[in-house]
């Protein structure tokens, strides 16, 4: 355990801190409350072990600061005043236990540490044994669809699923790829472990880098404290990689040595950290483009590379649209007899750019509409368009003149649209584009829209 050792004779907390550290526990000692809450808010502790007499704050209101901002950490109370009424005082305001500092009683604390360590563990596993059991709903029995496409891409999820191989989900926005690396994972033995997901598209390089590996305190402005990164939280799991295609290059780097040595270091670190997590990642992006346009390292696509999924566009598995529809409705309280044989043949028809996302989507809002009555073509926001035959272009599609037209002018001319819509907000306009803020930053940088290496505006949101 990371233990902190409070005491406002600072002899005495070396020598309690010296004994636990012979105990095999990792330990810190300060001189006083005060210094503790310092210490506590620069670095993680498992648990506290303070004196009970001291200048203000004493025992009692450090464990009640404690509690109040860290109720996960265990705190002990020693004391040279013992009596009956003090522990009953300590134990009723949260104290873990109670140590008389009486004789030899470093052995009696190291004791009770080892007691709290263990129950620790076994609160951790009781967690992860009842996440076991909600993953069976969440494995890959919880992925719908017969049609070839989809059976091929669950097959192959079946067999990669009980390996720790890296595996590469492709596929476009919408069809699914959180929901097969979730499935991975809780079909895997694995599912007793953290499952993490981060998105590599959602954050700047300089956040991303410490939200992946963490950061020493001090490491960089406003790092007031050690942080673990994704990593860490990850380990004995999975770490479910989204967007991979916008990690920035210099942490391509880094992401690349995890995959080879199993081993990291924290921003402003230099002990490497060594991890044993198995990496799922995804992406809607042509990788091996990316390569080509060097903005993707080849020797990190061929690590993530070793065993891809192709996940299918909801257009080539139509055969599945029925059990989606009806799976999708009985997530919301309804049933398969509450929508029209009219608005199921039109959501068939729709070409679904959004994929699965869009379909539920549309399910949703179409429920509201109709309320208590049946869903039918009207309801659904594509009604009117899904009425022609298919083959016929959405209404939003534009006419190709007759001699031509410039798919660059079109693009920004879209681009500006989407800023002037979102009243310039750069995350919302990448929303309304189906892309992420970092590639909206690109193409606006391609057609002249933004300088490259501008900053963002104050309040603008990280999330794209």
């Amino acid at each position: 355990m990371n233990v902190l050792v409070v005491d406002d004779e600072i002899r005495n907390a070396e020598l309690t801190g010296l004994a636990l550290r012979d105990a095999g526990h990792r330990t810190v000692f300060v001189n006083g409350g005060a210094a503790a809450l310092k210490q506590l808010e620069a670095e993680r502790f498992d648990a506290v072990v303070t004196d009970l007499r001291m200048a203000p704050p004493d025992g009692l209101a450090l464990l009640a600061e404690v509690r109040r901002r860290w109720p996960e950490i265990d705190v002990v109370l020693m004391t040279a005043y013992a009596s009956l009424e003090t522990a009953r005082t300590a134990l009723r305001n949260g104290a873990s236990d109670y140590v008389s500092k009486e004789g030899d009683f470093h052995g009696e604390l190291a004791t009770i540490l080892e007691r709290l360590s263990r129950g620790r563990a076994l609160r951790s596993e009781n967690a992860r044994l009842e996440s076991t059991v909600e993953s069976l709903k969440q494995g890959l029995a919880q992925v719908i669809g017969d049609a070839p496409a989809t059976r091929q891409a669950l097959e192959l999820a079946r067999k990669v699923a009980a390996t720790d191989s890296t595996v590469l989900l492709r596929g476009e926005s919408g069809t699914g790829k959180d929901l097969f690396a979730r499935a991975i994972h809780f079909s895997s033995r694995r599912a007793a472990g953290p499952w993490v997901k981060v998105n590599c598209g959602a954050l700047p390089e300089a956040l991303l880098e410490s939200e992946l590996f963490g950061h020493e305190k001090g490491a960089f402005t406003g790092a007031v404290r050690q942080k673990p990164g994704r990593f860490e939280d990850a380990q004995h799991g999975t770490i479910f990689l989204d967007e991979i295609g916008e990690l920035p290059m210099p942490l391509q780097v880094k992401l690349l040595q995890v995959i080879e040595e199993k081993t990291f270091t924290r921003v402003g670190g230099n002990q490497p950290i060594v991890v044993d997590v198995r990496i799922v990642a995804a992406t809607n992006r042509d990788l091996e483009e990316m390569v080509r346009a060097r903005q993707f390292r080849d020797d990190l696509l061929f690590r993530l590379n070793v065993f891809p999924i192709r996940l299918p566009p909801l257009r080539e598995r139509a055969a599945d649209i029925p059990r989606l529809v009806e799976h999708v409705l009985r997530q919301h309280g309804s049933s398969a007899d509450q929508i029209t044989p009219a608005a199921l043949a039109a959501i068939e028809r729709h070409p679904f750019p959004g994929n699965v996302r869009e379909l539920e989507h549309a399910l949703e809002r179409a429920l509201i509409l109709a309320g208590s009555e049946s869903i039918d073509v009207e309801h659904l926001s594509f009604g009117a368009a899904a009425a022609p035959a298919s083959g016929s272009a959405p209404d939003w599609v534009p006419m190709i003149p007759a001699d031509g037209l410039s798919l660059e002018v079109l693009e920004r001319e879209l681009i500006v649209r989407a800023l002037e819509r979102a009243r310039g907000n750069k995350s919302q306009a990448a929303r309304l584009l189906g892309l992420t803020r970092r590639t909206l930053y690109s193409r606006m940088e391609r057609h002249g829209l933004r300088k490259p290496g501008e900053s963002e505006e104050p309040g603008e949101e990280a999330e794209a």
